[in-house]
């Protein structure tokens, strides 16, 4: 099982694609439609995320914007065997909201089905023979664009989606996982500050290591909770792309704004205080150099590591919301390369040493929108 792809319910796809090539380095590959709602697909490295916005009120995307902020509504998952993990997936109580269709494409064929998952949240599950297009519905008229980024491409793969869901639902979210879609529960996470507090889940498919972390919230003013308050339910909080250098994918991104027509200026990122680094080059182990510090710091850039293996450096940021409300974010990250018995490893985990910043600098923001009372 890999992540096929992650399709965005929108205002308005064709100014969202506009924005993933002009902030995000991402190519627009291709566009679709139907007598009701209009595809956009737009890609960096294996990522595709599909953008839909509504042609009419009978629209799906209309019907759900008229309840829900703009964000993702599909997870779907490449799979091996579509009819096993149907059966599977049914046998386990998954609710099907569409069954086994399938299409014989030019250069391949492509089956498809799609289940509910946790709130709004759906799978689409997706078995592909040869070349097929992104969209899996047979109906739409697929063309290819001509509209690329200016940069190369940054970001190569998903590293993680985390799913945030409503206090007391983490353990049901994590069996229903588990039971459903064949994941397995790994690490857990507890964090608390002075304000509010999160509990975390890691998800993690025994057979291609797709890492799926489940939030719930531990108090009300929580930024979990915020997030539940403003999507109206369960949802996507954000999803991490990975990078193999995340200095220059930032420096490079930063720039962009800077030099951006006015009005064109719409990516930003989570502010890091200055303390955190003065902190960060007196933590034990650390074994990066002063000038590596220093243009880590200019981005702001948050870094982790192990005590037992500090070589195994985490470097992650955060962006601003990138939605009128504040619900949906990315997270830009970067495992860089160690060797242990002889062996490369990349490293692991979720920044652990940085939640608190984080989850500190989000709080932050939340004080500047008045959601969060001292």
């Amino acid at each position: 099982m890999q992540i096929d792809y992650v399709q965005f319910y929108v205002d308005d796809a064709q100014s969202l694609r506009d924005w993933f090539t002009r902030n995000m380095g991402f190519w627009a590959v291709s566009s679709a439609f139907d007598a009701h709602t209009q595809h956009e697909v737009v890609r960096s490295g294996s990522i595709h995320f599909v953008l839909s916005s509504a042609r009419t009120t009978d629209s799906p995307v209309h019907h759900f914007l008229q309840i829900h902020p703009p964000g993702v509504v599909d997870v779907a998952f490449s799979v091996g065997n579509l009819e096993e993990s149907m059966r599977c997936a049914v046998s386990e109580g998954a609710i099907v909201l569409q069954p086994i269709r399938q299409d014989q494409q030019q250069n391949g064929r492509i089956k498809w089905a799609k289940i509910a998952a946790w709130g709004t949240l759906q799978h689409t599950l997706i078995e592909r023979t040869g070349l097929t297009s992104v969209l899996p519905q047979a109906e739409l008229s697929m063309s290819h664009l001509d509209c690329y980024p200016i940069n190369a491409e940054y970001f190569k793969e998903i590293d993680h989606i985390v799913l945030n869901v409503s206090i007391g639902d983490l353990d049901s979210a994590v069996t229903w996982y588990q039971n459903i879609l064949g994941f397995e529960a790994q690490q857990r996470f507890e964090i608390e500050t002075n304000y509010s507090g999160l509990c975390s889940r890691v998800m993690q498919h025994p057979n291609t290591g797709i890492r799926f972390p489940i939030n719930e919230p531990s108090s009300e003013r929580s930024q979990i909770q915020e997030f539940l308050d403003l999507n109206r339910g369960a949802g996507v909080q954000h999803i991490a792309l990975q990078t193999e250098n995340l200095v220059s994918a930032v420096s490079t991104l930063r720039y962009a704004q800077q030099t951006a027509t006015c009005g064109q200026a719409n990516l930003s990122f989570l502010q890091v205080p200055s303390c955190y680094y003065d902190q960060l080059c007196h933590r034990d182990g650390c074994l990066l150099t002063q000038q590596e510090l220093s243009a880590i710091a200019a981005q702001q850039i948050l870094v982790d590591w192990q005590a037992n293996t500090p070589e195994a450096i985490l470097l992650q940021t955060f962006t601003q919301p990138i939605f009128e409300q504040p619900t949906f974010f990315f997270e830009l990250i970067e495992r860089r390369q160690y060797c242990i018995d002889q062996k490369i490893q990349h490293a692991q985990g979720f920044g652990e040493g940085n939640f608190r910043a984080l989850f500190e600098a989000i709080e932050r923001e939340q004080l500047k929108r008045g959601s969060l009372n001292r």
